[in-house]
């Protein structure tokens, strides 16, 4: 029976706790945390002239609310992001989980301290730095480290093992402790100052330098003088470029949002020791809820997730269960974290700022989208699609003189990749180098599967020109699957009657092969089709290509001894060991063989007649 707000809302309970929203098949559709539920749930339905965006997308949805009661307001807090987390309801703001975050970890206890990037922070005792967002922001800054401040980056089993020293150490970017005699209070030294960098204390660090810099030309230590000289450069050049906007020399995080209906925009502004060091943006969509709600929800999420917690985090407008969200907050940072609203002065004026900041991404993104269904609109005309291609596979095959045949498919959904949606194909049936029927086989495995889940996709791209093609036009066909455009995409070709004044070989549009068409479409450069399809086709050569040298890697240091059923990677080790190469295994009796510790006679003689079975193979 519907949820009736007018009688349902009486029965729940008037205590701390969480509600779940679920929809007629009873899916949960939001997760919300109260200080008092029933009075909660009440706001969402007011009278009628509520003209709420989210109050009238509710009524349309939901089908029945369920609660969790618990002991206070913090238990609701922390039970809201495990759930949201579990049930990832398709109207909360949903992030993904830790494994976005890059951070990096320097462990300043160990006699050698390394700079690694790990991806979720442990409570250890070790110091954490980040997230970045982006792994090309923290390329960049382990370069600066490596190249002025020399830590060392090897695993420590590769540090224990070393007996000579490695390229690191040949381009200056490591002092070599590993085998070299390294002053160990200095190498300390750079290790706190890297510290200092990583936390933002950039100027202190540059006093630092300054300092140690001129009583080492005193000393007439010129190399050393030089040294510090370089990092000093390499500090102030990363200082000039972060933009200073607050005298407080604090970190904090502000938040600014923006929001058209159920379209959603929110941004968080990094400001570090008073300095702007960049900013992280998120959008959403089918976001009902009010924004009070939506930040809330997301400020526990985002903090949870890995990301450091600063001294203070600013908001623009009373969060519900404010008190208590700020309670969490200092226990994840695990010191005192102050979360404000600020109405004046230049806390304010950071909120506007992150204000327009979300508005500006908000459109940047609208913008964007904009483009890309344009493109695929356009992709629509031009090759006389019935459907427009919203979701497109390509599928493509990669095999090396015969050996270790293989199939990729990739998605793009909204003329943009979706990896998580991926996938290889080992071929199992075709031998030789029959494309064709390779091609055959993996459109027939994916297809039937997409029938069984009612999963299919808009458009079919297969890599190739007419014949491959006329195979997966066959295998629509011969499953009888109806709406799925196919079109084959074929390379340019060089045109060989024609070449440039400087030699080189004019070569013609990328080819496009559709069904009951003669002649090939060209896709003319510079336009937002021709790149949409080359980018799916470049993505489909990369994942198949990736995948056969993986599985030829693996035939290529493959042993006889692996395919022998009672011989896993303990006994391989044991009769290569005993017998000192795989020559002297073949080599051996059943009586040496069995002689193996962990090798009886059965196995030695299963051992025996396999490798030379193998032998007459070969």
């Amino acid at each position: 029976m519907p949820f009736d707000p007018q009688t349902d809302i009486e029965r729940l309970p008037n205590a701390p706790g969480v509600y779940l929203m679920r929809d007629v098949e009873g899916e949960i559709i939001y997760v919300g945390k109260a200080a008092q539920i029933r009075t909660r749930v009440r706001q969402y339905f007011g009278s009628s002239s509520d003209t709420r965006f989210f109050v009238r997308f509710l009524e349309e949805v939901l089908d029945s609310v369920e609660v969790l009661v618990t002991s206070n307001e913090k238990e609701a807090l922390i039970l809201e992001n495990e759930l949201i987390k579990r049930h990832q309801p398709r109207f909360n703001v949903l992030l993904k989980d830790d494994k976005s975050f890059l951070h990096l970890r320097i462990d300043d206890r160990v006699e050698w301290p390394r700079i690694q990037v790990v991806r979720r922070p442990r409570r250890d005792g070790a110091r954490y730095f980040g997230p970045y967002h982006s792994a090309g922001k923290i390329r960049e800054t382990l370069r600066l480290v490596e190249r002025f401040f020399q830590l060392r980056n090897c695993d420590d089993l590769t540090f224990k093992n070393r007996s000579r020293p490695c390229l690191q150490y040949q381009i200056k970017r490591c002092p070599g402790p590993c085998v070299l005699p390294v002053d160990r209070s200095e190498y300390q030294q750079q290790t706190q100052e890297v510290m200092l960098f990583l936390q933002g204390k950039r100027d202190e660090l540059a006093r630092q330098l300054e300092a140690k810099m001129s009583t080492a030309a005193a000393q007439m230590a010129y190399e050393q003088a030089a040294r510090y000289r370089d990092q000093l450069r390499a500090i102030r050049d990363s200082l000039e470029k972060q933009q200073m906007v607050d005298q407080r020399a604090i970190d904090r995080d502000v938040y600014g949002i923006y929001r058209e209906g159920g379209l959603l925009q929110i941004v968080i502004l990094q400001i570090r020791r008073g300095r702007l060091l960049g900013s992280q943006s998120y959008g959403f969509e089918r976001q009902g809820t009010p924004d009070s709600d939506v930040l809330s929800t997301f400020i526990n999420l985002y903090y949870s997730n890995g990301a450091p917690v600063p001294h203070e985090v600013l908001v623009p407008a009373q969060l519900n269960g404010m008190m208590v969200l700020g309670q969490h907050l200092e226990e994840l940072a695990g010191r005192k974290t102050a979360l404000k609203q600020p109405r004046r002065g230049a806390s304010r004026r950071l909120l506007d700022l992150a204000a327009k900041n979300a508005e500006h991404a908000f459109f940047l993104a609208r913008r964007e989208e904009t483009v890309r269904d344009g493109a695929l609109v356009r992709l629509k005309k031009r090759l006389r699609l019935a459907n427009l291609p919203i979701r497109i596979e390509c599928f493509d095959i990669s095999l090396f003189q015969g050996a270790e045949p293989v199939a990729s498919k990739v998605v793009f959904e909204g003329g943009v990749p979706k990896r998580s949606d991926y996938r290889h194909y080992r071929i199992r049936e075709v031998e030789g180098t029959d494309d064709y029927g390779m091609m055959r086989e993996v459109l027939l495995r994916r297809l039937r599967r997409g029938l069984t889940e009612e999963d299919l996709p808009h458009l079919i791209v297969v890599d190739g020109g007419k014949g491959q093609l006329n195979v997966a036009l066959a295998v629509v066909a011969d499953l009888g699957i109806e709406g799925v455009d196919v079109v084959a995409l074929a390379k340019s070709r060089v045109l060989h009657d024609d070449a440039d004044p400087d030699g080189t070989p004019i070569r013609s549009s990328e080819r496009v092969f559709l069904p009951n068409v003669r002649e090939p479409i060209p896709l003319r450069a510079h336009t937002d089709e021709l790149f949409v399809m080359t980018h799916l086709r470049d993505e489909a050569h990369r994942f198949a290509i990736t995948f056969h040298r993986k599985r030829r890697k693996k035939a290529q240091f493959s042993s006889p001894l692996d395919g022998i059923e009672g011989v896993g990677p303990a006994r391989r080790r044991a009769l290569l060991r005993h017998f000192g190469s795989l020559r002297g295994v073949r080599a051996a009796t059943v009586e040496e063989l069995a002689g193996v510790s962990g090798v009886g006679p059965r196995l030695a003689q299963e051992i025996h007649e396999a490798l030379k079975r193998a032998r007459t193979r070969s």
